[in-house]
């Protein structure tokens, strides 16, 4: 009898067990070489110290370039100027000065990325957001966009880092994210990335995908 109650005792701590490391497991696969490379070039561009806003920056700098007075159009946040940037460094087309200026660009590249020039440019739709962080962790650009219903104020853009975060603290929170905002980080998520933009996150927000290769 002893022996059976240890049996049944062990037996329930591994499936305990198992249940717990599950949970913990990274989502979306390991990060590869290629998610490494992307995430120190992301982690190089020091976008908690760059593009900041109330500042009028040169987009592909994230440098101030107006002097700390400056109160003219342009200078309130740089999400989009940023993605840009960060794409541009990697081999990647992404909607940008001076096709579009940096004054409601986030907007702009929500509509440009799906449509005919976008595709051309070799973006594509991501189905949902495991498949977002799945794709980042590879080694490819993946960005996320809100467009803001009102045309006269800006939505939000960020971009997806390598992460080995747990599927159930995806679910909660979406993928892993470096941004320029309100606030700027090199690593926050998108439930709390896109707070400020009520009806973005998890339905919101739509996920497009380059290859770096």
């Amino acid at each position: 009898m002893h022996d059976r109650r240890r049996f049944l005792a062990a037996a329930s701590c591994a499936a305990f067990s198992s249940i717990l490391n599950a949970q913990h497991a990274p989502c979306c696969g390991p990060i590869s070489s290629g998610g490494l490379r992307l995430a120190a070039l992301l982690d190089g561009m020091h976008v908690e110290s760059l593009w900041l806003a109330n500042e009028h920056v040169n987009w592909e700098t994230g440098e101030p370039d107006r002097g700390a007075g400056y109160e003219g159009p342009g200078n309130h946040t740089h999400c989009s100027a940023f993605a840009a940037a960060a794409a541009k460094r990697l081999g990647v087309y992404l909607l940008r000065p001076p096709e579009h200026g940096q004054l409601l660009l986030s907007n702009a590249q929500a509509d440009w990325i799906p449509g005919p020039e976008g595709r051309k440019a070799g973006w594509r739709p991501v189905p949902n957001m495991h498949q977002a962080q799945h794709l980042a962790n590879e080694g490819s650009l993946v960005v996320v966009l809100f467009k803001n219903p009102d045309p006269h104020k800006p939505g939000h853009i960020a971009i997806v880092r390598p992460s080995e975060k747990s599927a159930r603290t995806l679910e909660e929170n979406g993928p892993e994210v470096i941004q320029a905002g309100e606030h700027n980080h090199d690593k926050i998520n998108v439930r709390v990335g896109f707070e400020n933009h009520p009806g973005a996150f998890p339905n919101g927000v739509r996920y497009y995908v380059h290859s770096l290769t």
